[in-house]
């Protein structure tokens, strides 16, 4: 008998005539906010994780991405093909629809992309992207060094369980909580090695 059969056939032998044990999960899995207190803990959770965040009105959202593309020197940024067009009328630098994909090394010579998001997570500062309509492909979401991402206020939930019940599991997800980084033993933090250096994130109102 092999070491992985000894283990398996002692946690049969420990685990046999076991009750089973009826797993409660009627626990509140919501938080007691209103909207407006959830897009400000959202918004609060976002910050602290280094990433730069703005409440945008509609009227105003198109204006404020080239504005932010120019305040961070763009000089060209990267589209989901389908990405409202609306949104894009005042970018003055390159603008390149991934239709058809662009290949992994045209997108590390892009500055910056932008996306919109399929739910977002007050609790923990946490945007989800399933690569719906407007959210393009995760390669694309992951190589420029830029990233700004369109998070409408009726897709702000509270907790995690919330989120999950928006959320089709059979569709790639990317969690996003911040720009990317990591620290060595030391404490040192890298920006950048995972996914974008920078992460703005717009809440529509």
């Amino acid at each position: 008998m092999s070491s992985r059969e000894k283990v398996l056939s002692a946690v049969r032998s420990a685990i046999a005539g076991a009750a089973t044990t009826e797993v409660n999960r009627s626990y509140d899995t919501s938080l007691a906010l209103d909207r407006p207190q959830l897009i400000e803990l959202l918004a609060e959770r976002i910050d602290d994780y280094r990433a730069e965040v703005r409440r945008v009105d509609r009227a105003h959202l198109a204006r404020t991405i080239g504005s932010v593309l120019a305040e961070h020197g763009a000089t060209s940024v990267v589209v989901p093909g389908d990405l409202d067009s609306e949104w894009l009328t005042t970018v003055t630098c390159k603008v390149i629809p991934d239709d058809p994909p662009l290949a992994h090394r045209a997108l590390d010579q892009v500055s910056a992309v932008i996306t919109g998001s399929a739910v977002s997570v007050a609790l923990t500062g946490t945007i989800v992207l399933d690569a719906s309509p407007g959210q393009g492909r995760r390669a694309v979401t992951l190589i420029p060094d830029l990233h700004v991402c369109v998070v409408e206020a009726d897709t702000v939930v509270g907790t995690v369980p919330e989120a999950l019940q928006r959320l089709d599991p059979r569709r790639p997800q990317t969690w996003i909580s911040g720009p990317s980084a990591t620290s060595d033993i030391e404490l040192d933090r890298v920006e950048g090695v995972h996914g974008p250096r920078t992460l703005v994130v717009l809440i529509v109102q």
